[in-house]
């Protein structure tokens, strides 16, 4: 593991190196409307795959910022990256962005690391292991009421105005390590979103006793053909349940949209 940390810390300290306080100094565009990359994505995924392939050449590849291939299914380990999670503030010049990277084999995160060096933060996670943010163990929060439960967020829906907002870093990842910090009760969406986005910090979150979940309450699976789920929930564990009992018919209405 210290060769992995090693080449996440080191791609982390670049990107930090390319982002400076108000501005960001390398090249921007937008992948598709509403969604923006920049050249230090690009950069920061090549450095990623060059380091973590020296590391482990039999492991598949999925990232963000590289075409998929089929390649990843027929292997039982694969690196999910995202190289730099949470790009708007990378942009911005705020620092709620990280770079996270994950193993995952036959289908669990077995390895999880978050790096936010401009909130001089590194998360680690080993399966069965705990997680740790600058070496201190995490531990998710003992809530059991739903009600006045901490969200990461700018503003809520009327119908969730009994819960209270918290700091929001643009990076979801970073979000959901809030909850495995005790920094927040609850991160959800009803949204498709993809496995390189949660893969690390849905590691970090459970090991420190969160529960992590798609919108309609079911397990997350990783490295699938399509990889993607529908909505997250991340949750301390004494109110998970309710959560999902709030989120699961808004995420099966939108579903039924679709």
């Amino acid at each position: 593991m210290p060769a992995v940390v090693a080449a996440v810390t080191d791609a982390a300290d670049r990107a930090l190196a390319l982002w400076a306080d108000g501005e960001t100094r390398v090249r921007q565009w937008e992948k598709v409307p509403g969604h923006p990359v920049c050249e230090a994505d690009l950069e920061i995924d090549v450095m990623l795959r060059e380091r973590l392939a020296a590391i482990d050449p039999q492991a598949g590849w999925l990232s963000e910022e590289t075409a998929d291939t089929v390649h990843r299914l027929g292997v039982s380990r694969v690196w999910v990256v995202d190289p730099i999670d949470g790009t708007r503030d990378y942009l911005r010049g705020r620092p709620g962005w990280a770079v996270s990277v994950a193993l995952v084999e036959d289908g669990a995160v077995r390895l999880g690391i978050l790096a936010a060096p401009a909130r001089k933060e590194l998360w680690i996670a080993q399966a069965g292991q705990g997680a740790t943010r600058n070496g201190v163990p995490l531990h998710a929060g003992n809530r059991t009421m739903l009600p006045g439960a901490r969200v990461p967020a700018d503003q809520l829906p009327r119908a969730d105005r009994d819960l209270v907002t918290v700091d929001k870093p643009n990076s979801i990842a970073l979000r959901m390590a809030m909850v495995a910090a005790d920094e927040a009760d609850l991160v959800a969406t009803v949204r498709w979103g993809n496995e390189w986005d949660v893969a690390a910090s849905a590691l970090i979150a459970q090991e420190a006793g969160a529960i992590v979940t798609d919108a309609l309450g079911d397990p997350l699976a990783f490295n699938r053909p399509q990889p993607v789920a529908f909505g997250l929930l991340c949750a301390a564990p004494g109110i998970h349940a309710a959560a999902a009992a709030r989120l699961a018919p808004r995420a099966k209405e939108i579903l039924g949209k679709a």
